[in-house]
């Protein structure tokens, strides 16, 4: 077993998640989109294959508790968080009540949210941003109701220090996984946590690998600043837990870019052609977080990067 299979197998054995993925993802070479995209070598992550990337922190966060417990959660109407919140929850006999806000229709949040209404079992709608407030204290309340004992929050996409060691995890697979480190991790950026437990991972290792986190939510939420909060309290955690994690702050780093467009889930350009190109290589992309994303690996080549992973985060319903 490799250093980072066995400070991997640590964490979990202090921190005590449950099991609902299998682990690890597969990385998969992808040659021909590497010569598409300019690039010497482009690996997937492909967090995909297990549900989508937030089923990493649901193992930490809905681990614990007793049966019946009640979950509540936000997001936009075709939040993959929502939705595997949702569905874990439901596999592991506890309830959830969700409020969420409105996000332009595509393909893909039409099946999230036709998904998401066969599984959770209180749906609280905003009609805009501006009433989400309300609608959040609307399902706090009516949580209390469709279980035992208080309703327990999570932040809107599990951003959670607890959930990044998830994400931290995934990040130590990359070493038994490739041969040399990649010149850039490239993921998209929305609430942070899976980008804080790459950055935290990459550090962990002693790689130069550049951390792109490209941007699809609002910079309150979306930005370097939180990203690398998390990561520094996630290893505060891991300390806490009584693992030996004795990393300088300043070696969490992410190159934060921006890729949102017009707004949260509004397709953009690049992301239209970055997602065209992948699915000429049989990757399926969803417009609001992996085109754009990927469409930063558009920009790669000019960048002294040759060796890329991008970070498939995406599980179609």
């Amino acid at each position: 077993m490799d250093r980072s299979a066995a400070f991997a197998t640590k964490i979990r054995d202090a921190l005590a998640p449950c099991t609902l993925g299998a682990w690890p993802t597969p990385l998969d070479a992808q040659p021909a989109l590497a010569r598409a995209l300019g690039l010497g070598a482009l690996w997937l992550k492909r967090e995909d294959r297990a549900g989508g990337n937030k089923v990493r922190g649901l193992e930490f966060l809905l681990a614990g508790r007793p049966p019946r417990s009640v979950f509540v959660t936000i997001g936009g109407e075709g939040s993959t968080h929502c939705l595997a919140t949702a569905t874990h929850a439901r596999a592991l006999g506890h309830r959830t009540a969700l409020a969420l806000f409105p996000q332009p229709e595509t393909d893909a949040t039409r099946a999230i949210a036709g998904a998401m209404s066969g599984v959770a079992n209180l749906i609280v709608r905003a009609s805009s941003t501006v009433t989400l407030p309300w609608a959040i204290l609307r399902a706090w309340r009516a949580a209390h109701h469709l279980g035992r004992g208080k309703p327990r929050w999570i932040p809107g996409g599990g951003a959670d220090p607890r959930a990044v060691a998830g994400h931290f995890i995934a990040a130590l697979e990359l070493e038994s996984q490739m041969t040399a480190p990649p010149d850039a991790i490239v993921v998209p950026l929305g609430t942070g946590g899976t980008a804080a437990g790459i950055a935290l991972g990459v550090a962990w290792l002693g790689w130069s690998t550049r951390v792109v986190a490209v941007r699809v939510a609002p910079r309150v939420v979306a930005n370097r600043w939180r990203v690398v909060r998390l990561a520094r309290k996630t290893a505060a955690l891991l300390r806490h837990a009584g693992l030996a994690f004795d990393l300088p702050a300043s070696a969490v780093d992410v190159d934060v870019r921006n890729g949102m467009g017009k707004g949260y889930g509004y397709p953009t350009d690049i992301g239209e052609r970055a997602r065209a190109l992948a699915a000429g290589s049989g990757l399926r992309l969803d417009p609001t977080y992996g085109a754009k994303a990927f469409g930063a690996l558009l920009e790669c080549g000019s960048r002294n990067v040759q060796r890329a992973v991008f970070w498939h985060t995406f599980a179609w319903p």
